[in-house]
């Protein structure tokens, strides 16, 4: 048997997939609101979460918006079509092609932890070290 291929996600499809996942996780607590209809309290709570859940998702939108305006345009190289790309290494947005503007990370295993600062700091202490 051959080995499972691994899928990667871009990481603005990932935060545009939180924030809709926000959206119906507010309107099914503010369905909850309606099955308490009977207990006005907790009809109130319920709704007033399904909005909070919303004007959350409202934010987030609005944040991955922000951070899609400094994502590097790129043209993948397997599907030709064209996506952005986030941080150091990201996937394509429509055939999840691992892909790295990096060339010391040309040829390496994708992995989302070079795009970690804390991965950077600990690379820059071990180059000192030689």
């Amino acid at each position: 048997m051959s080995e499972p291929q691994l899928v990667y996600s871009s990481k603005i499809n990932k935060i545009r997939g939180f924030a809709l996942s926000l959206i119906f996780i507010g309107m099914i607590v503010m369905y909850g609101g309606i099955l308490t209809k009977k207990i006005p309290w907790l009809m109130l709570t319920f709704f007033v979460l399904g909005v909070l859940f919303i004007i959350f998702s409202t934010v987030v939108y609005f944040w991955i918006g922000m951070l899609s305006t400094r994502a590097i345009p790129i043209i993948c190289p397997t599907c030709e079509k064209p996506t952005k790309m986030l941080g150091r290494v990201d996937a394509c947005m429509h055939c999840k092609q691992p892909l790295t503007l990096d060339k010391e990370l040309e040829g390496k295993e994708f992995d989302e932890k070079y795009n970690s600062r804390k991965y950077r700091r600990q690379l820059k202490q071990k180059q000192n070290e030689q």
